[in-house]
This record gives C-alpha cells, sequence and structure tokens, in this order.
C-alpha cells in the first residue's frame, strides 16, 4: 500500500489513486515540452487509512446522500461537520513518515503548494474545479501534514457536497488524493483554454493573464488581460486594469499588494508569449485528446504548468470526418424537447425522420450544410427558421454573413432538398373528411401493429419494429396528404394574420380565431384531465388518499376508499387514451404517463381545488363562442371598407380552413408517441428476457444501446458492459449541457439574437404566438411533477411539449425559453386563448419565482413589475 507517489509514477490512468489532479500532473509531467514543477501526490489509500479510524463516518455519509440539493441549511450544517471531524482526526505514523520522506526529497527548505485532488474531480465528464481547497507557499515539514489534512477535510465543503448531490456522485465513493508541489514564485500566472469559453469555437485559444500568484485571477480578485489566438495570430487583445497582486510571504502564506500605478495598465504578456504559451496549449491538447482549461505560472521567460482539465462546458461536436465545415441547427428547439436524450431514443428518433441528422451531446442536429452552400437556399432556410424561432434565424444568419465559412457550391451540384425536411406540399381543398380519414388511417395502423408485435420476440421483434418504423410510423408522420393540412393551417394563419394588419390593423389577428378548434387532440387532453377531477372531486376520502400517496402503484389502493372504483375507471380512461405521452416524449426512453401515473396526480388535485364540475365542457364552449364572436367582429368591420365583401369572403374562407386543419397539427406527434409507447413496452419485455439470460444486469440498460446495438445484443446475447456504464456517465455529463441554437464544425454554439428597438425598458424579448396582455404571479417550474399552480399565475418554464397541457387550464399566461409560432406550447395557448411569449433567452434565470410580470403575447415581451 503506497502513501506517497511521485509524478514520475502517475499517469492519466491512476485517478483512483491521486485523484483528478493528481492522475492529470503526472501524466503532464510525462509531455516533451512541457514544464511541470516538481512534487509528489499523498494517495487515496492515505486518506482511507487515516477516516479508517472513524466509526460514525459511513453513518454521516449516508444522513448527507439522503439530502436534496437544494436544502441548503442541512448540507451547510452536515458538510461542517464532516469537514471538522476529517480534520481533528490523527494522521497515522506511517501515513505522516511518507510525506516527511517525500517532502525531504523534493527539498525540506522549499515552500510548497497544498492542493486537493479529488477523485471526481477534472473529469472528462465533470469538473469540480473549486469545490475543494489548495493552499500555496506551505513551508514546513509539519505544515506540510496540517494542510494535507484540511486537503483531506476540503472533501466536504458546502459546494463540493451540493456538486455532487446534483451530479449523482455516491459521497461514500468519492476519495481524496493530495498533490505537494514546489512552489513557483510567479510574476504572472493566469488560464488558458484551448477552445473559446464565451463561443465555445475549438479554433480560439483564449488566455487570461495577471501579475503575481494565478490566486487572485482564479479567485476574481482581479480582472485579467484577455488575449486570443487564431491560426497561431494574435486577433485580439483586452489589457485590464490591475490593481493588485498576490504574492508569497516568506514565513508562509500569501498577501494582497496593491500594484504601482505605473504598472497597472501594464501588458502582462508580449505577443511573442501569448503564441508561444497557445502553441502549449495546442500540445497539451493534442495529448489529451480534447480541449483543455489549464492553470500556467511563469517566475521569468520560462512558462509552467500547474494543471490541465478537460473543458466539461463545452458542447461536444458532430461527428462528421470528412474535413469539411459544417453547419447544424438544433432539433429538440423546433420538438421542444432540449434535454439530452439516451442512446436509444436518439437512435429511434433518427430511425423516424427525414431529415439528415447527427446527434452530440445527447441532442440531434440537422445538418444544413448542403442548403446554406447555396447562398439562395441558405437565406431562406434562414428566413423560414426565423418565422418559427428569430433567434434560431438569427444564429443562422451570423454564420451565413460571414460568406466564407461553407464553401459555395451551385444549386444543381448541392444535392439539397428545398428544405431540410423535404419539398413543400401541393396545395389542398377545405375539406373536414380529409381529417377524419387521416386519423382513421392511423388508428388502423396502431391497430394492426399492436396485433402484429404482440407475439413476437428476438430477432424477429427488432426487424418488425425496425420496418414499422420506416413504412407505417413514416406514412403516419409524413403523409402528403398530411403535411397539406397542416401546411395550409399555418398559410391560412399568416394569411390572416398579414391581411387583417393590413386591412385593419389588427395585430396577430388569428389568435382569437383558433381557440377551441375542433380535433386537436393535446387540447382535448387538457380538458379531459379536468373530467378526471369532477369524477374524483364528490369523493373525499379519495381526495385525501391522493394527497399522501407516494409511488406509482396508488390505482389499486382506491379500491379501499368510497368513490375509488370511480376514480380508477376515470383516471385508466384518460391513460387509455393518452398514457403514451411524457414529458420529453419524443425520447422513446422516457417514462410515460401508463408507467407513471402518479406524475399526473398534482394537476388532477390542483384541478380539484381551483376549478368547479363542468370546467373542461365550459372552456371549449367559452372558447368557441369568443371564436365565433370574433370572426363575426372582423367580418363586419370589413365588409365596411372599399371591396369590403370580397375582402370578407377571403378571410371567411381562410378562418374556415384554419377552423378546419389546425386542429390535426398535433396528431402526427400523437401518432408517433402511440407507436412508441407500443414499440418500448415490447422492447422491455425482452430486455427483460436478456436479464433473465444473464446478459444485461437491468432491464433500462437497453436505453444506453442504439437500435442496431441493440439488435445485435438480441442476436447474439452478447452484450458490453462497459460501452453500457460509459453512455450512462456519458449521460449523466450531458444532462448538464445546454444546448444550442446553432452549432458549427468548430465547435461554435450560437445562440442568435432579437434585434428590436420597440420594447420598454427593461423587457424581455421573445417571440409574440398568443395574442393578449396579463399581468400575474410568475411561477417558475423546470418539473412538471413539481408544478403548484394557482388560477392566474404565469407559467414560466424552459419549454413545454404536450404533456405540459394539462397545466396550461389552470393559469392565465404562458412564457418559455424555447418555442415557435407553431411549437406545442403556442399552438395549444391560442386554442385556451392565454397570452404566450416564447424564446426568451434565460426565462427562468432572469425571473425569479413568485414575482409579478406583464406577459405581451400581442408584441412578444415580458416586464417584471414587482418582487415576491
Amino acid at each position: 500500500m503506497a502513501y506517497v507517489l511521485g509524478f514520475d509514477e502517475i499517469d492519466r490512468t491512476m485517478v483512483a489513486i491521486v485523484g483528478g489532479k493528481g492522475a492529470n500532473l503526472g501524466e503532464l509531467s510525462r509531455i516533451d515540452g512541457v514544464e511541470v514543477p516538481d512534487g509528489f501526490c499523498v494517495t487515496t489509500d492515505a486518506f482511507a487509512r487515516t477516516v479508517a479510524g472513524e466509526p460514525t463516518l459511513d453513518a454521516r455519509l449516508d444522513e448527507v446522500s439522503r439530502l436534496e440539493p437544494g436544502d441548503r441549511a442541512a448540507i451547510s450544517r452536515l458538510s461542517a461537520q464532516l469537514r471538522r471531524m476529517i480534520e481533528e482526526l490523527v494522521v497515522p505514523d506511517a501515513v505522516v513518515e511518507a510525506i516527511l520522506a517525500a517532502h525531504a526529497r523534493l527539498g525540506a527548505e522549499d515552500a510548497c503548494a497544498v492542493r486537493s485532488s479529488a477523485t471526481a474531480e477534472d473529469l472528462p465528464g465533470a469538473s469540480f474545479a473549486g469545490q475543494q481547497d489548495t493552499f500555496l507557499n506551505v513551508v514546513g515539514a509539519a505544515a506540510i501534514v496540517e494542510h494535507v489534512r484540511r486537503c483531506w477535510g476540503s472533501l466536504f465543503t458546502e459546494r463540493a457536497v451540493t456538486y455532487r448531490l446534483r451530479n449523482g456522485f455516491d459521497q461514500k465513493k468519492v476519495q481524496m488524493g493530495v498533490v505537494v508541489q514546489r512552489m513557483v514564485f510567479a510574476r504572472a500566472a493566469g488560464i488558458l483554454m484551448t477552445a473559446d469559453p464565451l463561443t465555445s469555437d475549438r479554433t480560439v485559444v483564449s488566455i487570461d493573464a495577471g501579475f503575481g500568484l494565478g490566486e487572485a485571477l482564479v479567485s476574481g480578485l482581479v480582472d485579467a488581460d484577455v488575449y486570443r489566438v487564431r491560426d497561431d495570430h494574435v486577433t485580439d487583445k483586452a489589457i485590464a486594469t490591475k490593481k493588485i497582486r498576490v504574492e508569497p510571504v516568506p514565513t508562509g502564506g500569501t498577501q494582497v499588494r496593491e500594484l504601482a500605478g505605473e504598472h497597472r495598465n501594464e501588458p502582462v504578456l508580449s505577443d511573442e508569449q501569448v503564441l508561444r504559451l497557445a502553441r502549449l496549449g495546442r500540445r497539451i491538447e493534442a495529448h489529451f485528446g480534447s480541449p483543455q482549461d489549464i492553470e500556467w505560472c511563469s517566475d521569468g521567460d520560462v512558462f509552467r504548468i500547474v494543471q490541465s482539465r478537460p473543458i466539461t462546458s463545452l458542447f461536444p461536436i458532430p461527428d462528421a470526418d470528412d474535413g469539411e465545415n459544417h453547419v447544424y441547427v438544433s432539433v429538440g428547439h423546433q420538438q421542444m424537447m432540449t434535454d439530452a436524450m439516451k442512446p436509444l431514443g436518439l437512435s429511434v428518433w433518427q430511425l423516424t425522420s427525414n431529415a439528415p441528422m447527427r446527434d452530440a451531446g445527447g441532442r440531434l442536429f440537422v445538418d444544413v450544410t448542403a442548403m446554406v452552400s447555396v447562398p439562395a437556399k441558405g437565406a431562406a432556410l434562414a428566413a423560414g427558421l426565423g418565422k418559427s424561432d428569430p433567434l434560431m434565424g438569427d444564429a443562422l444568419r451570423t454564420v451565413l454573413e460571414r460568406g466564407d465559412f461553407v464553401r459555395e457550391v451551385p444549386e444543381e451540384d448541392s444535392g439539397a432538398p428545398a428544405t431540410p425536411f423535404g419539398t413543400a406540399p401541393a396545395p389542398i381543398d377545405t375539406d373536414p373528411d380529409i381529417v377524419t380519414e387521416l386519423i382513421t388511417q392511423s388508428e388502423a395502423s396502431l391497430a394492426a401493429m399492436k396485433r402484429d408485435i404482440e407475439d413476437l420476440s428476438g430477432p424477429p421483434l427488432l426487424e418488425f419494429i425496425l420496418t414499422d418504423i420506416q413504412q407505417e410510423l413514416r406514412r403516419v408522420l409524413f403523409a402528403p396528404q398530411g403535411l397539406q393540412v397542416i401546411m395550409a393551417a399555418m398559410e391560412a394563419t399568416e394569411w390572416l394574420n398579414d391581411r387583417l394588419r393590413e386591412w385593419l390593423g389588427d395585430k396577430n389577428a388569428a389568435d382569437a380565431l383558433t381557440q377551441s378548434v375542433p380535433g386537436n387532440v393535446t387540447s382535448e387532453m387538457g380538458l379531459a384531465l379536468l373530467d378526471i377531477a369532477d369524477a374524483i372531486r364528490p369523493h373525499p376520502e379519495v381526495v385525501a388518499y391522493l394527497e399522501r400517496i407516494e409511488g406509482d402503484d396508488f390505482l389499486d389502493g382506491l379500491a379501499d376508499h368510497l368513490g375509488g372504483d370511480d376514480a380508477r375507471a376515470a383516471i385508466e380512461g384518460f391513460l387509455g387514451k393518452y398514457g403514451m405521452r411524457c414529458t420529453g416524449e419524443i425520447d422513446i426512453t422516457r417514462p410515460r404517463w401508463s408507467e407513471s401515473p402518479a406524475t399526473l396526480v398534482p394537476t388532477i388535485l390542483g384541478n380539484i381545488k381551483n376549478f368547479g364540475p363542468g370546467e373542461g365542457r365550459r372552456r371549449f364552449e367559452d372558447g368557441l363562442r369568443e371564436a365565433e364572436q370574433s370572426e363575426r367582429q372582423i367580418l363586419r368591420r370589413l365588409r365596411a371598407l372599399p371591396e369590403g365583401e370580397h375582402k370578407a369572403a377571403e378571410t371567411a374562407r381562410m378562418i374556415e380552413r384554419v377552423r378546419t386543419f389546425s386542429g390535426y397539427r398535433e396528431y402526427p406527434k400523437y401518432g408517433m408517441v402511440s407507436h412508441y409507447f407500443v414499440y418500448k413496452q415490447a422492447l422491455l419485455r425482452e430486455a427483460e428476457r436478456l436479464v433473465q439470460a444473464g446478459v444485461l444486469d437491468e432491464s433500462g440498460d437497453i436505453f444506453f444501446l442504439r437500435f442496431d446495438e441493440l439488435q445485435e445484443v438480441v442476436r447474439t446475447h452478447r452484450a458490453d458492459r462497459a460501452l453500457v456504464g460509459e453512455r450512462q456517465d456519458a449521460f449523466r455529463s450531458y444532462r448538464s449541457l445546454t444546448a444550442p441554437r446553432v452549432l458549427t464544425s468548430d465547435g461554435e454554439a450560437l445562440a442568435g439574437a432579437y434585434r428590436r428597438e420597440d420594447l420598454p425598458a427593461g423587457a424581455l424579448p421573445g417571440l409574440a404566438v398568443s395574442g393578449g396582455t396579463i399581468e400575474g404571479r410568475a411561477r417558475v417550474i423546470a418539473d412538471i411533477a413539481q408544478a403548484d399552480l394557482e388560477s392566474g399565475d404565469i407559467l414560466v418554464t424552459a419549454y413545454t411539449d404536450p404533456s405540459w397541457t394539462p397545466l396550461f387550464v389552470g393559469i392565465a399566461g404562458l412564457v418559455t425559453e424555447v418555442g415557435g409560432l407553431m411549437t406545442h406550447g403556442a399552438v395549444i395557448a391560442r386554442e385556451y386563448g392565454l397570452p404566450a411569449v416564447v424564446g426568451v433567452e434565460h426565462a427562468t434565470e432572469l425571473i425569479r419565482d413568485g414575482q409579478r410580470v406583464r406577459v405581451n403575447g400581442t408584441d412578444g415581451y415580458l416586464e417584471i413589475l414587482s418582487e415576491p
């Protein structure tokens, strides 16, 4: 059992022995041309040997593991107790002797830096940078041992405990190594990133530099000089006013000293030094194989590297492997599901869609390179995307305006479709029987698939699902007549908005006309949940039971309460029609309502509390009445205009088209998730057979395999458990990333911006998708299961998909960070008559829960009126 290892004995594979920082420093010391200050690592064995003498540690860690990440008071209390416990432990003699011997070899008279190195630190999937402690300029053997113990204790800082809770790390499995390194009395120090931290562009090196020790810069005490390098040229530099520097004290520790006036605006680095440092960064990046966050210092003209870690905040780049530049647009922002997806979900969606998609970071992107290589098509694409999501359109235009990122080709050589999703459909007559026939065909396809899949298993099951996706499901989703219906409704809506603005001065006039359209399976779902409340409301025993349930097995317990049979019948009837839905439903791996019915209970209870009997029917009738009244008023006003009868007749035809066809907009996705749920149930049955055969550890392991990989596992009865584990780790890291609207093959993530000057001071811009203005209490909600809404509240969230519809019946307005004119939230908001603004960047961060806000769904902005 080794308690100490020198850097020359350490490489990147030894994270479990010396922690992430120690393993990276050992690896850095092996790279030719990289200067690393000498040092050694106190191993995790030394930590384990020391804490083994504390019998209550496991119980305390169990207590911490049960905490919620948001319980700051409890985390603060328990982490302080744990830290104090560790720092008061007696370090075993054998550990002390090993540390002192290594210190003597390093140079007993030399000052050292003593730095924490946890086993869950500086990893490719998670960076714990700054979570544990570092001590600079530690002098003397006794002080070294004492600061090693303090580093061990810092494993339980409040921020480190919270980070582990949020990211799913087992508190018991994280161990602590400690780096002891000869101190560098730096003239300058800073941070080098081999990708631009602002844009994620991998072609840019960004360097922050300050005078003195790096502590001042890392801790934010001083502004840094910032240099950017591309293609071995300094492309940008900003020289800061640097008022202080941190420097060592001869007796140990550090002090802050003011800089003389003449030095405050002096550049820290020359251009030659910047370029040399950038080349050094690229060498380190090449060695580790990924963009790096590098800490450097200089005590003269030699740059010394004191740490390198992966940059975990960068969004991954889709694989292309053709040496060409590529442009990608987010699928999730169009589908209202920007969360990370598991590999099976990604691959099933790729099999379902006709678009040329690639995956990265657990998300899907359409490769639009072929389109944007033709200027006219690229401009048309940006304009089209901009109509539904202005930020995406602006982000794509930003790339196109550079002119040289994508190689321009003649239109006839591009091979690009008119749109990335296929050619535009032909016009269609307004006929309600068309929608009826489309739905009948879809229902027949689903029924036949359910019948035929029932007895299948093994390779025939996987082959059947693949065939059904490529033939039946694609026919449901992409039937030419279905696309004609959807486009006809969209074009008629645009026609109404444009003409009625021109003729009458009305903004977004179509919003009021689309309330309570017939046949919208998603808006009907929200009203159906109100009917469940009607069935349960008369039975107080059932209500009381639902208020205290835990888990998804509550349906069986309903029979023990008066009215429970009626309640169960109502809930099961709802699940029979809508149980295949859930949050993030385009990911086949997500738990469906039928699998997790408790998800619906808070909304049912909220409906019971906030509404009276018959609310669902009354809301639909009120919306229908308002739509009819709006139509009459508009037609009356039009007839009073020159050529009024002609204008009114045209408008009446368009209103009929909108009301006939708009409801179908939500049906293809309903049909898709209905197929997905049947596939999922069959695949999970197959997974259970694989578990019974010892091929898989758990049935959920199939979610971390792509569809073709699952086919191979089913065929061979052999699975790569290590691959499953790697995919699970990657998924955890992907969940913390924010998907960009537009991404380039350089890694640049573009968010876009609103270019508006018509907003009130302080207003947050967005896209107007459902007219009207409303004031109310903002409820910022990330998880539908945690929603606690009252009538009149304004829902503020990242995105909504159909699973959020039940909440819409109880709110007064809607604000989302993601969305467009025809995405789910916008469509349902219009049908329910809710003012709504979507695409409000960082809304869930800028708006605090409980603030009073005003939503202007006509002009597309939000105002914060008062504090909670």
